[in-house]
């Protein structure tokens, strides 16, 4: 899975690097794949769904740009300065998997969207580092949802959609809500790996589905932001999987031990 991660934050990089004004989300799709082609990946995203009775998700990459939070299908959306991007990007390397997403700015950024992705990208820090061998999932929830309400900025947490467990499979048991109280929820036990992954907005927490059956908006048309990480939950401490240093600038930050594994 460190190697799936790995991947995962290599090819995020690039994405990132390669939205400019534009540049049309569909362009930023197949850089991902060819990139997931030359690392001898498998991506965990195209043609998922399909075993539940949904479409086939027809990409490699979910783009929601600016009013869309989740699952945007990349197509011909055109970036233009100022836009706010999260890319959420999975793959499996011999069967297992790593799971991640970013926000970022398209150009210049306002103040305001810049300070919605810091403060979703502290949420989702906040919450991984509540995680330990012999909490509670409900621990992480409460952790995002403080770091979120703490700040008193009139942001909508989405609850809708949650975080979840990964190894074999990109969603297993248990969901991760972005909400929660403290000592609820699963046990966690070591070796425990979960995407962690708060979406939060500029107003509402209330969402819509377009007609495409995936892309997930805000209904107020506000902007929203979302973050993600893998982490695997050891006896020791913590190892973000997805992170390029493992997590250990950030972890170590917080005062939380770095448990890596041969990395």
């Amino acid at each position: 899975m460190r190697s799936a991660g790995r991947i995962v934050a290599d090819i995020l990089n690039a994405v990132r690097e390669a939205a400019a004004p534009g540049v049309t989300t569909a362009e930023l799709d197949a850089l991902a794949a060819e990139r997931i082609n030359a690392a001898g990946a498998i991506s965990s995203f195209l043609g998922y769904g399909s075993s539940f009775g949904m479409p086939p998700y027809p990409a490699v990459t979910c783009i929601s740009v600016n009013e869309e939070i989740v699952h945007g299908i990349p197509g011909g959306r055109v970036l233009a300065e100022g836009d706010l991007v999260s890319v959420d990007f999975g793959v499996s390397l011999n069967g297992w998997h790593g799971d991640s997403a970013v926000t970022f700015g398209v150009g210049e950024l306002s103040a305001e969207r810049a300070a919605l992705s810091d403060a979703t990208r502290e949420a989702m820090w906040a919450g991984i580092a509540a995680a330990r061998v012999g909490g509670r999932i409900g621990d992480i929830s409460h952790a995002v949802e403080r770091s979120i309400r703490k700040r008193n900025a009139g942001y909508g947490v989405i609850a809708e959609y949650t975080g979840h467990g990964i190894g074999r499979r990109m969603h297993e048991p248990p969901d991760v809500p972005n909400v929660g109280r403290i000592g609820r929820g699963e046990l966690i036990g070591k070796g425990t790996c979960l995407a962690i992954e708060p979406m939060v907005t500029l107003g509402s927490d209330a969402t819509a589905t377009l007609d495409d059956e995936w892309t997930v908006v805000t209904r107020d048309g506000s902007t929203a932001a979302h973050w993600e990480h893998t982490v695997a939950i050891r006896p020791g401490g913590l190892w973000v999987l997805t992170a390029i240093d493992g997590g250990e600038a950030e972890l170590t930050a917080r005062g939380v031990p770095f448990a890596p594994l041969g990395d």
